[in-house]
C-alpha cells in the first residue's frame, strides 16, 4: 500500500507524525511524509519527504497554493491512503484527496479550533469546514476523546475514535546518570527543585502565568524547553521573560534533543495551557516519573488524575497554578509518590507502540 501522511509543518511532521510513518514503513507500506520545509524536517529513512507549500493560516492565495500542489502529488503518486492531520491542512488535503480520487481517505484531529478561544466567525468557519471534510472522511480519529464526543456530537463524523497520544517508555524514563550530567551541564544543584515546561514558545502555552506564579516558589528554578515557530501567530514572549525578574532561576534552553534527559533531570513537569488535544509533554513527563501540572482543559484531563499523577488547575489563573506548584515544590514525598503513579498510568494508557499498532489497524495498514 502507499500512504501519503500529510501535515502542517515540519516540527509537527517530526514529532507528531513521523512515528505512524516509522510503523507503516515497518509494516511493509511505501509511505510519503508531506509538511511545509523547514529545519525540522525528518531525514528519508525508508520512506520519503516532500516539501509542500502548505501554511498554517487561512490564505486563500497559500491555500490555493498548497491545494494545487497536492493535487499534482496525489494525481502523480496515486496513493492509496491519505492521511491527513491538523485543522487547516487535513482540510485541505482530505477534501483535495477526495477531488483526486485516493480510494481512502483518513484524518487525525489533534484539536478543534472550534474549540479554542477566538472570534465568533473562526469558530463557525472552523466547525463548517470540519463538517463538510468530515462527508469524505472515511476513517476520523481524535487524540482525544472529548473531542471523539464533540465529532459524534455535532455530525462531524459518524464514527470518530479517539486513538489517543503515546510516546515510548524506553526513551522517556527515570534516568539518574542523565539528571546527574543534565544539572552539572546546567549549574543547578541536586537539591533545587526544578520546574520544567517543554512547548512552542506562544501565549496560549500559559507562559505568563507560569511565570507569575515562580513567585510563589522562590527557591525553585524554571526550565523552559521549546522555541517559537515561524508560522505560530501571535505575540512574541520575550519581553515577558524578560520583565519576569526571575533572575538566574530562569533557564530558557531552546529547542532542545534532548528533551528525555531534561526530563529526567526535572523534578515538576508544568502545561498551563488555554487548550490542548492531548499534550504529547504531558505523556513524556509521566513517562519520566514527574508529577504533572496542568490546566483542568480537554486533553489535560484526560491525562493527569488529580491529587493522584499531579494537579489540575484553572486555566489563565496565577494563584491556583502558584499554590499547586508551591505545594509540590515543598514535598518532594509527595512529588515522588505522584510520579510513580503517573508512570504506571502513563505505561498502561500511552504506551507509544500499543496506540500506533491500534492506529494503524484503524487506517487499514
Amino acid at each position: 500500500m502507499k500512504i501519503i501522511e500529510v501535515a502542517n509543518v515540519d516540527f509537527a511532521l517530526r514529532h507528531f507524525v513521523l512515528p505512524v510513518m516509522q510503523g507503516a514503513r515497518d509494516r511493509g507500506h511505501a509511505v510519503i511524509g508531506v509538511a511545509a520545509a523547514g529545519p525540522l524536517m525528518p531525514e528519508p529513512d525508508g520512506f520519503r519527504i516532500i516539501a509542500a507549500p502548505m501554511a498554517r493560516s487561512l490564505n486563500p492565495a497559500a491555500q490555493a497554493r498548497a491545494a494545487i500542489f497536492l493535487w499534482r502529488l496525489f494525481r502523480t503518486e496515486k496513493p492509496d491512503l491519505v492521511h491527513a492531520h491538523f485543522p487547516i491542512s487535513g482540510f485541505l488535503a482530505r477534501m483535495v484527496a477526495w477531488a483526486a480520487g485516493v480510494p481512502r481517505i483518513a484524518y487525525t484531529c489533534h484539536g478543534f479550533l472550534f474549540n479554542q478561544p477566538g472570534p465568533a466567525w473562526r469558530r463557525w468557519l472552523s466547525l463548517a469546514l470540519e463538517w463538510v471534510a468530515g462527508r469524505v472522511t472515511d476513517v476520523f480519529l481524535t487524540v482525544s476523546a472529548e473531542e471523539a464526543a464533540d465529532a459524534r456530537r455535532l455530525h462531524i463524523a459518524q464514527n470518530p475514535i479517539a486513538i489517543g497520544n503515546g510516546r515510548d517508555p524506553a526513551r522517556f524514563r527515570p534516568d539518574p546518570a542523565a539528571r546527574a550530567a543534565i544539572r552539572a551541564e546546567l549549574g543547578t544543584a541536586e537539591a533545587t527543585c526544578v520546574i520544567i515546561a517543554v512547548s512552542r514558545l506562544v501565549r496560549h502555552k500559559g507562559y505568563r502565568e507560569l511565570l507569575g506564579a515562580m513567585a510563589a516558589v522562590p527557591e525553585a528554578e524554571l526550565w523552559v524547553v521549546g522555541s517559537r515557530l515561524a508560522s505560530d501567530h501571535g505575540e512574541d514572549l520575550d519581553p515577558a521573560f524578560a520583565a519576569a525578574g526571575l533572575g538566574a532561576r530562569l533557564k530558557r534552553l531552546g529547542y532542545r534533543a534532548d528533551v528525555p534527559a531534561l526530563l529526567a533531570a526535572a523534578d515538576i513537569f508544568c502545561l498551563p495551557s488555554y487548550f490542548e488535544g492531548l499534550p504529547m509533554g504531558v505523556i513524556e513527563a509521566m513517562l519520566t516519573g514527574l508529577p504533572v501540572v496542568a490546566t483542568d482543559i480537554r486533553g489535560c484531563r484526560e491525562q493527569v488524575l488529580p491529587e493522584a499523577t499531579g494537579l489540575l488547575v484553572p486555566p489563565m489563573q496565577v494563584p491556583p497554578l502558584a499554590a499547586a506548584l508551591a505545594r509540590l515544590a515543598a514535598d518532594p514525598g509527595l512529588r515522588a509518590r505522584m510520579g510513580a503513579a503517573g508512570r504506571a498510568r502513563a505505561m498502561e494508557r500511552f504506551d507509544e507502540a500499543r496506540v500506533l499498532a491500534r492506529t494503524l489497524d484503524l487506517l487499514g495498514a
